[in-house]
Formats: C-alpha cells, structure tokens, sequence
C-alpha cells in the first residue's frame, strides 16, 4: 500500500500502533486513540495521533482505507461493564464506518476474534458454526454482521480478520497494557524479573501465537486487496503454555518454574489453532516468524539489559 490517507483506529494501542508505524514508511498515516488501553508513545514521528474516542465525530474522516482495530479487547472488561463494551465495540465500529463512508471510503478491514470458534485441538477453518459465549465474543460477531450489511447495502469492501493469540514483547508496544497484555509478554517479564508466571490449569493449554508483525502485514494485504468476508490470521500451529515458558527459560538461561492456579472462568478457552488457507489462499500471505524465533524476540531487550546493551 503506498501513497493512501489511512485512518487507523486504536491506533496508539498494541496492534494498532504496530500497524500505523508500519504503514506511516509510505502513507498518511492518522491514529485516533482515546489513550484507555494505549499510548502515542507507541506511535513513530510519521504517525498523526489525535486522541478521540470511537464514539466521538469530530475526527478525520476523509479517508482512503479503514482499519479499525478500538476494542475493549478484554473478557474481563466486557463482564464486568457489559453496556460499556456494547458501545465501544459495536456502536464505536458502525460510528466510525458510518463516518467514513460518507466521505467516499470503500475500504475497511477490522478486527475480529478467534475465540469465538471455542476450544479446539483441531484447525478452526471460517466455515464451521461459532457461538457466543461471552460479551466480548458477541460485540465482535456483531461487528461480522454490520460489515456483512455494509458490504451488501453499501458496496464496502469490510474484511474481517479474527487473530489468533496476537504477541509481542514488554520491548515492543504493549508494556502500557500491563495486566491485559499478551501472556508471551507478561509471562517473559516475570521469568526475567524472577518470579513464577501464573498458569491456569497445568498449563497443557494450546495456542495459536501469532506476532504482531506478521498481523499488521495481514491487515495491509487485506486492504490491498480490497477483501470482503471473514478471514482466520493465525499460524496453524499450536504451542502449550508449558512449552511456552521452557522455550523462554532457555532463551533467558534461566530455570524458573511455573505456578499452577485454578482457572477462574467456566467459559475458558484450552485450545486454539487457526486454519488460514482462505486468506492465503486470497493474499498469498505466510506468518514470517515463528513461534520459537518470536520468543527470542520477546527475550532479547532482557539480555540485552543483562549485559548493559
């Protein structure tokens, strides 16, 4: 993508911020955040921040793509203020597509979630029957369903990309986020700092960990391509939490073992794994780094401290 006036919202978040500094080397860049979960100190010099909320209309609109990315992306968030997460996620996404659209914009990719398809071993192709067990999973299967209408009713092209377990490190973007971020990241810091991460369960738990790199590639060739419907962005492979907390004890050269806690929730996910055919299939898109180069990644600026770098 080159030479375009890009609206990114949730733009000085973990993802969004990820993605705006990725796409500021070629475009006009805008990051409207209302700073709740993040910072403009993610954000490059060649990023324009205004700091709004998605619910708000007084922020650029004239726009050539979308990518809309504001969420209250936590469970917890959802259940503990069920009509707040109404608005954020589902009237702030017909808000700001609503806004742009009249402008002329015709392009929106947005982001969805994977843990609507549940617990699964197997890959989770977009094909297969999802539910809604939480008040997070409903407000991102409703947004599937207004970009359906958009795409119908208005002639958008609304590409939808539920991501898989989406990770970088505390070195990256999403320090600010502290206990809502990613468990590569919370997991890292405090096998760095000594201490013993929390593991639901015994840790047996499976995911799909994809790097935010690889995320914000998606969410430009998705432009690029002027995608509609809804598209897995994983790396149809699986790593257990176990597996996770070896690979970043070996990385640091450390021994510090997990603690095992009872998980909280009835509705927990054990396991997730993308099937991400139909968006390679559409883009010719590949995760570039895998999951044992990408916890290396995570363990570096540690090392890196370690030896006064």
């Amino acid at each position: 993508m080159q030479n375009r006036r890009v609206l990114v919202t949730g733009g000085a978040g973990f993802i969004g911020s990820t993605l705006a500094n990725w796409l500021a080397e070629d475009n006009d860049v805008i990051a409207v955040d209302n700073a709740f979960l993040g910072t403009a100190e993610n954000l490059s010099d060649g990023v324009e921040f205004i700091e709004a909320s998605v619910l708000d209309e007084e922020y650029p609109d004239d726009i050539d793509v979308l990518f809309h990315l504001a969420a209250l992306s936590s469970r917890n968030m959802h259940e503990e203020d069920p009509q707040r997460g109404c608005r954020v996620n589902i009237e702030g996404f017909v808000n700001a597509v609503e806004q742009v659209r009249k402008q002329g914009c015709d392009t929106v990719v947005y982001a969805s979630t994977s843990s609507i398809y549940g617990s699964r071993t197997e890959p989770s192709p977009e094909s297969i029957p999802v539910t809604a067990q939480t008040a997070y999973e409903a407000s991102k299967l409703s947004r599937e369903r207004y970009a359906e209408y958009y795409a119908n009713h208005h002639e958008i092209a609304m590409a939808g990309l539920r991501f898989f377990s989406v990770y970088q490190g505390f070195g990256g973007n999403e320090k600010h986020k502290g206990e809502y971020a990613n468990t590569v990241a919370q997991f890292a810091d405090a096998i760095a700092s000594g201490e013993s991460p929390e593991l639901f369960g015994d840790g047996t738990q499976t995911r799909d960990f994809t790097h935010v790199n690889d995320v914000a590639r998606a969410c430009e060739l998705a432009a690029d391509h002027d995608l509609t419907g809804i598209y897995n962005v994983g790396t149809e492979e699986a790593y257990s939490f176990n597996e996770m907390i070896e690979m970043i004890n070996n990385a640091l050269g450390t021994e510090i073992e997990p603690e095992y806690i009872d998980c909280p929730f009835d509705d927990y996910v054990h396991d997730t794994m993308a099937d991400a055919t139909k968006f390679r299939e559409a883009t010719g898109w590949e995760p570039e780094i895998k999951f044992t180069d990408g916890v290396k990644l995570v363990c570096e600026p540690y090392l890196n401290e370690s030896v006064g770098l």
